[in-house]
């Protein structure tokens, strides 16, 4: 019972520091200090392609070239991806992210993929922010503890992370009843 009770103390005294941050970053930089520039013209460019590959790289690119403006070692991603699994957090920070230039990157990727059923939609776009948010956080801690990574730049991290979501959303749908696909 101590044990649990200690480390319920440090997980309480982990919240408090992570609100206390959360509450400093968002009135220092909003959730995503990300060049708005360039999220609202990489959809620009991408016009109305057809290739699901050119609209996960307008989710991926801003993020990272984000993260290699910021240097290293960062925390930003680290500190977004623990947020993200706090529910009050969480809200604040879609609604933070979530803006016209997001949701004309989304239409674009769901024109592409016209055939896939709503709920397999909803699921893997869930599957590709996890992937993106987790594995931006991953090469940030290994170049912070100056350990290996898995690609030398940003820019070559950002089109590995690219090929693996578009093979999230072009993967084939397995039938199934219980998630309700047809």
């Amino acid at each position: 019972m101590a044990g649990r009770t200690s480390r319920s103390g440090r997980a309480e005294g982990t919240r408090e520091t992570i609100l206390t941050v959360a509450e400093r970053m968002f009135a220092e930089h909003g959730v995503f200090a990300v060049s708005n520039e360039l999220r609202q013209a990489m959809p620009a460019e991408t016009g109305d392609s057809a290739d699901v590959r050119d609209w996960v790289a307008c989710l991926v690119r801003p993020d990272t070239d984000h993260l290699a403006e910021l240097g290293s070692p960062t925390w930003f991603a680290r500190f977004a991806t623990q947020v993200m699994t706090d529910p009050v957090l969480r809200e604040i920070m879609i609604d933070e992210t979530f803006g016209p230039t997001i949701q004309q990157t989304l239409d674009g990727l769901n024109r592409c993929l016209p055939d896939l059923p709503l709920p397999v939609r909803i699921e893997r776009g869930e599957m590709a922010r996890h992937l993106l948010m987790h594995m931006l956080a991953e090469r940030e801690r290994a170049l912070a503890g100056n350990t290996q990574a898995t690609a030398s730049t940003w820019p070559e991290y950002a089109s590995g992370l690219i090929d693996a979501i578009t093979g999230i959303w072009l993967a084939p749908v397995t039938p199934s009843t219980s998630h309700g696909r047809s």
